[in-house]
């Protein structure tokens, strides 16, 4: 499929990098006292409030654009969906396996992408444009969660990021074989595959404003900038370095690497 006839190639992209207060910017009010009201004859936040595993994560994936990973706690999560914290812990024993279900709910969340196949119906290169496409909606869409998908540990230690369920690397090995590749060129095309995207992607979420990690950055905004000065040729071309070319950049480079992919089919051919 070239470029031209991805449906998504051109596809406006909403700005998913706005991001609310700091969690430090100003006093937050006190939560409710939920055991007085409780003394007093109130129905309990867990009664006023059904909660599900699945209303939790799902808030806390909206919580997570508005604040980042390091604005996300337990008892702000509970304020948020109108109870206290101890009332989450029936679902979700704490931050560590929220973050990770949080993971789990945005890559299992491409099953419901229709551009998304599970089987390579119209050929492995349709296969795998239409499988990295939907990665790349998965983390524009979720631009602060999304670094989750490489820093959360994956459901066995030889899984990568960002295919990192079982069921997508079943998905990804079974229908590959299915299209003649052996079993040494379905690994091999699963490793830069993987490589390919995670690579791109945490680079153009960092230029949404995702936090990715200890990543210096220089301040745009700041014309004298003492670094710059120091470095004549990066401030020539700054402006041309800051021009955001992501989607035509990460077309081309996938198209490159099926090139890439489709030679090692037959370097690592059976027989």
């Amino acid at each position: 499929m070239s470029p031209a006839e991805h449906p998504d190639h051109d596809r406006p992209v909403t700005d998913a990098a706005a991001v609310g207060p700091a969690p430090g910017d100003g006093p937050e009010p006190p939560l409710p006292d939920a055991d007085a009201a409780i003394v007093a004859g109130g129905a309990p936040p867990s009664a006023r409030v059904p909660l599900d595993r699945d209303r939790i994560v799902s808030e806390a994936l909206v919580f997570l654009e508005e604040v980042g990973p390091g604005g996300l706690s337990m008892r702000r999560l509970g304020k948020r969906l109108g109870v206290e914290a101890m009332s989450l812990y029936r679902y979700v024993p704490g931050k560590e396996d929220l973050l990770d279900a949080v993971v789990e709910s945005l890559i299992s969340g491409m099953y419901a992408d229709p551009e998304v196949l599970s089987t390579p119906d119209n050929g492995w290169q349709d296969f795998l444009q239409r499988m990295a496409h939907g990665v790349r909606r998965v983390a524009l869409a979720h631009i602060q969660a999304f670094p989750l998908v490489a820093s959360r540990p994956p459901e066995a230690p030889w899984l990568r990021p960002p295919l990192r369920s079982l069921d997508w690397v079943e998905s990804f090995l079974a229908g590959l074989t299915s299209e003649g590749f052996s079993d040494a060129a379905a690994v091999a095309a699963y490793r830069s595959f993987t490589s390919f995207l995670l690579g791109n992607l945490l680079l153009e979420v960092a230029s949404h404003g995702a936090d990715i990690g200890p990543l210096d950055v220089v301040d745009d905004g700041e014309e004298d900038n003492e670094a710059l000065r120091q470095h004549p040729t990066v401030a020539r071309l700054r402006a041309d370095l800051a021009q955001d070319h992501s989607a035509t950049e990460f077309e081309e480079a996938l198209e490159q690497l099926l090139e890439r992919i489709a030679a090692t089919k037959v370097e690592l051919a059976d027989g």
